[in-house]
């Protein structure tokens, strides 16, 4: 029978020493570029210099500049970060599928070098430092590493963003139960897309129940993204965001 395979503790990048968070969610599509571009807009608002990475990206589109990740486009542009698209998502792909397989599928590997040299430009440059992931914890970034491995390496605390509807107790709770295997800090859960003007029982009692029994803070519950062509930070997603001192959370010396 073959072997699980074990977690790498290692990754061929610096650790960087600034406040910051590492954005995770239960799943992909669940939302974390909006509130990552939400948790950039918070810190710009107060004069805070965001460092804000993707570092890889499947799915990215195609444009007389190369391929561009729209994830990128959005942090730069919601929050208000001042660094070039292929520097705050250096690792780009075009198949949407996890890291490790649209590499392959490219016949190429992750540059992990170039991940570094990404982060060391924008740190040099900022106060804090806000990471989102690709997919979730587990997704295969590399032969070696997931997700989960860059969340530990970097030593960020962690934000998970999770669906607000039926079954996301049971994803929610995994992830936060991988990621506190793993030595990595939760700073608490983001219910994102809430319908707030027709809630289901699941989705009213969700909050208390992935609190109660994952022994964690549900930092505040963010409604639906609305914009026809794509997701815009309006201001009820603000008013939401606003609930919370990202910098609090971000601080590593608490």
């Amino acid at each position: 029978m073959d072997k699980v395979p074990t977690i790498s503790r290692m990754l061929p990048i610096t650790r960087r020493t600034l406040p910051g968070l590492f954005i995770t969610g239960t799943d992909t599509g669940i939302g974390k570029t909006v509130i990552t571009a939400g948790i950039a807009n918070w810190f710009t608002r107060r004069g805070v210099r965001v460092a804000a990475s993707k570092p890889v990206a499947t799915g990215c589109v195609s444009r007389r500049e190369g391929l561009v990740s729209e994830d990128a486009e959005f942090i730069a542009a919601g929050g208000d970060v001042r660094f070039a698209l292929d520097v705050i998502c250096p690792q780009r792909f075009s198949e949407p599928l996890a890291p490790a397989i649209a590499a392959q599928r490219q016949q190429c590997e992750l540059d992990w070098a170039e991940v570094d040299r990404s982060l060391a430009q924008q740190c040099a440059a900022a106060d804090v430092l806000l990471v989102e992931g690709v997919g979730g914890v587990m997704v295969p970034l590399d032969r070696q590493h997931t997700v989960l491995d860059l969340a530990r390496w970097l030593d960020l605390p962690a934000v998970v963003v999770a669906r607000p509807d039926l079954g996301t107790i049971n994803h929610t709770l995994l992830t936060v139960t991988a990621l506190r295997s793993a030595g990595v800090s939760v700073a608490g859960v983001v219910i994102n897309a809430y319908p707030a003007e027709a809630a289901s029982v699941a989705e009213e009692t969700n909050p208390r129940m992935i609190e109660q029994w994952g022994k964690v803070p549900v930092l505040c519950i963010v409604p639906r993204a609305t914009g026809r062509l794509r997701p815009q930070l309006t201001p009820d997603i603000h008013a939401a965001l606003d609930l919370v001192d990202w910098a609090m959370l971000a601080d590593r010396r608490r």
